[in-house]
């Protein structure tokens, strides 16, 4: 499978591990990672959220964690051909049972938000088969540090009980970003961050698409030191 190259990083693919998305951009290129020196990403996939939060990050350590050992396989080839891989490392692992002495001051994931279907495209990336929201929020509130952020991409329709169900586990939201795949549309994913602390919620909007196939002046502006977009 083609690989996709970014300017400073290339993130080779396979069928066999969710590719490289939307999704997955905007929240490598908007999770709060200014202050973070411990960072958890569960389900790494091609490992591209940290790449690129390694990046805007120069001095933040990264740890990534996948249940699939094809896609911890490919993370692996990714961050060690990237110029972050000293502070890059990934494991094998179930985060239902990942135990760590030291707490993270960003965890941050796409997670698995459909229900689990007779779909076989992508089961483990894509289905809460594994990983449901109640187990990714629970664990990620015992391994939050006090100054730590929980940061999620998740579709608009599961986004309340997200919250709702976080708030039940000490994390309470600080941020929300509704993301419009086209301006002028209905909201299609929201960026939702949490912390052990109640504070102030900031919200505000994203269009990816000022009309189709025609990225937005928000979008260009956000991804500038990451896509190479043709002239």
């Amino acid at each position: 499978m083609k690989s996709f190259k970014f300017k400073q990083f290339e993130i080779q693919q396979s069928a066999d591990v969710f590719r490289v998305g939307t999704d997955g951009v905007l929240l490598g290129a908007l999770a709060n990672i200014d202050a973070a020196e411990n960072v958890l990403e569960v389900g790494t996939g091609t490992g591209l959220i940290s790449l690129m939060l390694s990046q805007r990050n120069l001095n933040a350590n990264f740890l990534g964690i996948d249940i699939n050992e094809e896609a911890v396989n490919l993370t692996k080839l990714n961050f060690e051909n990237s110029p972050f891989d000293l502070r890059l490392k990934n494991i094998l692992h179930d985060f239902k049972t990942f135990k760590s002495e030291e707490k993270f001051d960003l965890i941050v994931s796409n997670p698995p938000y459909f229900e689990e279907n007779p779909s076989v495209k992508d089961i483990l990336a894509r289905q809460t088969v594994e990983l449901n929201f109640k187990q990714l929020i629970s664990k990620s509130s015992q391994l939050l540090s006090e100054k730590g952020i929980f940061s999620v991409i998740i579709p608009l329709e599961v986004g309340e009980g997200f919250i709702e169900m976080s708030k039940e586990n000490q994390l309470f939201l600080h941020r929300k970003v509704n993301i419009y795949g086209i301006e002028n549309s209905k909201i299609k994913r929201l960026i939702l961050e949490f912390s052990l602390n109640e504070m102030v919620l900031n919200e505000s909007d994203f269009i990816i698409e000022k009309s189709p196939r025609k990225y937005s002046d928000q979008y260009l502006e956000l991804t500038k030191e990451f896509h190479v977009f043709e002239k």
